[in-house]
């Protein structure tokens, strides 16, 4: 149990988003797993990325948003086409999905390390259409002009080059570091990873999460107070919620 409410104070609202769903990201994802459990929708290990993901544009940016789902390989040239910029349908598929998006590029060659998917310029495309981030199993690269766009990319590395980065399929089912993701699902990502939000109990988790909080809170005071005691721990962590 933590302690949870790292909020990036500096991240702005996601447009397009229920009120009740805004409120989400007065959570971190910890919190929000926890709050899911509650309602058994899912086995509990299931549901969220494996260790592994980093955030390489650096602080503690959250992202919710609906997935904007595509699969790229990058170690070997295309078959047909050249660079992954030309593939524009992707786009339309893209501007189909609610807003807020999160741009989820499966590198179906992630294990070589080789290629970056997204960039500077990539990064302005995908933020101008509507995406507030990206989140990938591969590598990206212009780091400091990515954070200058404030677009958080969710990586695994960096990359100095995008190789024969090219687009194979969109809006399809992905894998992200042991997430399955389909297009359109619900996202929500900070430093500790990416959890999926269930659709059917998305509305009802800030309210779950807030009792979670503030029953963790009580625990932390008891173990910070002056006068801690085994026995008053024990009295306020058998206390119903």
């Amino acid at each position: 149990m933590r302690d949870s409410n790292p909020r990036n104070h500096s991240a702005p609202s996601a447009p397009g988003l229920p009120v009740g769903l805004q409120a989400i990201r007065e959570f971190d994802t910890c919190t929000i797993t926890n709050a899911i459990e509650q309602f058994g929708v899912r086995l509990r290990n299931e549901g969220f990325t494996r260790p592994g993901l980093i955030c390489v544009t650096g602080g503690f940016p959250t992202l919710l948003g609906y997935a904007a789902t595509c699969r790229i390989r990058s170690a070997d040239p295309p078959m047909t086409g050249n660079r992954y910029l030309e593939r524009t349908e992707w786009w339309d598929a893209i501007g189909g999905l609610p807003l807020p998006r999160i741009a989820v590029i499966q590198d179906l060659d992630s294990g070589t390390g080789l290629a970056a998917c997204v960039g500077e310029v990539h990064a302005a495309i995908l933020k101008a259409f509507g995406c507030e981030g990206v989140i990938t199993n591969g590598s990206v690269r212009d780091v400091p002009g990515v954070q200058a766009l404030q677009f958080p990319m969710f990586a695994r590395s960096v990359s100095v080059s995008h190789a024969y980065a090219h687009l194979v399929d969109y809006g399809g089912p992905v894998e992200i570091f042991g997430l399955k993701i389909q297009s359109g699902d619900l996202l929500y990502a900070d430093c500790h990873g990416v959890v999926s939000i269930p659709a059917e109990v998305a509305a009802e988790l800030p309210a779950a999460a807030a009792k979670i909080r503030a029953r963790e809170r009580r625990i932390i005071e008891v173990c910070q107070a002056p006068d801690f005691s085994p026995e008053k721990l024990r009295r306020v962590i058998q206390q119903p919620d």
